[in-house]
């Protein structure tokens, strides 16, 4: 049985947000997207989306989108909690569920976060099959009628945790590159078979994107719309979904409406 004592956790969870901050720091951050204003921090960035990304890249978001308006949906395990201490220092808020415990709390408080946020999804998480999508974020994009945008991450040769998801952690210095899609919108009230038609779709988009980062990290080379990221806050600003708004767009078949 494991000893766990609130104020314990959130003394971990102060300290693992600081180094966060420290090691993240010293990274190179470049992006691709094929819609600049999907980008939270983005001046022209208006009404909720759902981000997407794999589970072993959660750094990544979390060292650069604090204070984002953001909402991060995290499982009920115990080193769920010591991140959600984290993610609360890094400027993040969140929901605390999965499909597997707390679901429908979760859905109900995503429901009330979406209102007024961003939701952020690692859609392999808590505990995997590594890469492989659940259905969650296609049932809620549906619901809530929120555009997803996917965000394939890569890091220069990362060292990788033994765990489930083979953790990313980046050596100090090196190379992150992100591709992030336009938004993608999925049609309303979705039956089983249309989430399944949905998330197969959108799980071979993210691991396309992902893929495509991953090589650019590793390569160093340039993009011509690439964009040097930094760690920044989201405008001053009340935000509200756009329902009307949708972006189609494909660029050598990577990033386009999943159909």
């Amino acid at each position: 049985m494991k000893l766990r004592h609130p104020v314990l956790d959130k003394s971990i969870g102060l300290i693992g947000a600081t180094a966060v901050r420290l090691w993240m720091r010293t990274l190179e951050y470049k992006a691709a997207f094929y819609e600049p204003h999907v980008d939270p921090v983005h001046p022209q960035c208006h009404g909720q989306k759902i981000y997407v990304f794999w589970h072993e890249y959660i750094l990544v978001p979390l060292a650069l989108r604090g204070h984002s308006n953001l909402a991060m949906l995290l499982s009920k395990h115990h080193d769920a909690e010591l991140l959600s201490h984290a993610a609360r220092h890094l400027g993040f808020e969140f929901v605390r569920g999965s499909t597997n415990r707390g679901g429908v709390a979760a859905l109900r408080e995503c429901l009330e976060k979406s209102r007024k946020m961003n939701l952020a999804i690692t859609p392999d998480g808590p505990r995997g099959p590594r890469r492989e999508l659940a259905q969650g974020p296609i049932y809620l994009a549906s619901r809530l009628q929120m555009p997803l945008v996917l965000m394939g991450i890569g890091c220069d040769r990362p060292w990788r945790a033994k765990s489930w998801d083979r953790f990313a952690i980046p050596r100090p210095y090196s190379r992150i590159r992100g591709v992030i899609s336009p938004e993608i919108r999925i049609p309303p009230d979705l039956d089983r078979d249309g989430i399944e038609h949905y998330r197969l779709e959108t799980q071979r988009l993210l691991n396309r994107l992902s893929a495509e980062a991953e090589a650019w990290a590793e390569s160093g080379t340039r993009k011509v719309e690439q964009s040097h990221i930094r760690r920044e806050p989201a405008p001053l600003r009340r935000t509200r979904i756009d329902a009307g708004h949708s972006s189609h767009v494909a660029h050598n078949g990577a990033a386009q409406n999943v159909q």
